[in-house]
């Protein structure tokens, strides 16, 4: 049994991810300041004997005692870190000092969350770890995307200047149970339009590219970097398989068995027109590859916002 720090823990990957880390035994202290996660996420984990809540912001420094430090804290929709982008970068940055601070006086190995967004609109596809990106570090979503970059250079540079443990992660576009249907991700953008019968927004022509990587199986990927002891990062996870938007929509309007529509509307600035994970390290290093088909994962998904939205 390990005590563990998930900071970002009420969010919908870090719910998951602390209902894992209970489920193999750990001691799980949650630490969320609720500005993006909701108390709904983890309402059935809070009376567990080995999970402990916390209400706080990792602006501000945060003293408790953790063996490993998987830090998730940072909004990460569109709608959620451009709503308040300055926030969202002193969460990447303050945040990040503050979080590696804990690290190095715990001893503490940390896992940080970083993004495929660190690839900006990419012009290497697919994205390998060792590509920089192609960032606008002006543009609306640059609060996110260069505040994630700049946590990754902190990372190492306390790894190279402390010896603190480090791990990164750039994770690709994941969706599952526990989404706000209200984030603006594709996911739950079009499965919430479907379900009112409202014309799905497609963005665009529709025929740029994501790939959609299961919650569950983006959390078998963190674990298993944490764990390992051969490479610091950055590792990407996600699914190497890649969707146009309009095969998306047509999957969640096939799924949903909805007559709407499909709109399209003006293609945000900066939105990137390809997106998808080279994933050799992933599995060469960790052993880890996606599972779970984007159907079945999409049915899932379908389920859990039929059951919580209009039961």
């Amino acid at each position: 049994m390990a005590q563990i720090l998930v900071t970002g823990g009420a969010g919908f990957l870090g719910s998951h991810l602390c209902e894992r880390l209970l489920e193999r035994g750990d001691h799980v202290i949650c630490v969320d300041n609720y500005f993006s996660g909701r108390k709904e996420n983890i309402d059935h984990l809070r009376d567990h004997k080995r999970f402990e809540l916390i209400r706080h912001d990792i602006v501000h420094p945060l003293y408790v005692e953790a063996e490993q430090i998987y830090n998730l804290a940072c909004p990460a929709s569109p709608v959620a870190y451009q709503y308040n982008p300055i926030k969202t970068i002193k969460t990447s940055t303050v945040g990040m000092i503050n979080v590696l601070g804990l690290a190095r006086r715990c001893r503490a190995r940390i896992l940080h969350t970083s993004t495929s967004e660190v690839y900006g609109d990419p012009e290497v596809h697919p994205q390998k770890e060792d590509y920089w990106g192609h960032v606008n570090p002006l543009g609306p979503r640059s609060c996110y995307d260069e505040g994630k970059r700049v946590a990754e250079s902190l990372c190492m540079n306390y790894h190279l200047a402390h010896g603190i443990p480090i791990r990164i992660v750039r994770i690709f576009n994941t969706y599952g149970p526990r989404m706000d249907p209200n984030d603006g991700r594709v996911v739950s953008n079009f499965i919430m339009q479907a379900l009112r019968g409202e014309s799905l927004t497609v963005y665009g022509h529709g025929k740029q590219t994501r790939s959609f990587c299961y919650v569950d199986d983006l959390v078998e990927g963190l674990i298993r970097m944490m764990d390992q002891n051969v490479d610091l990062g950055p590792i990407n996870i996600g699914n190497p398989v890649e969707n146009t938007m309009l095969e998306l929509a047509e999957a969640v309007l096939e799924l949903t068995g909805s007559k709407s529509a499909v709109k399209h509307d003006p293609l945000p600035k900066d939105d990137p027109q390809q997106r998808r994970p080279d994933i050799t390290k992933a599995k060469a290093i960790l052993k880890w590859e996606p599972k779970v088909p984007l159907k079945e994962g999409l049915a899932k998904t379908i389920e859990y916002y039929r059951r919580t939205q209009f039961g």
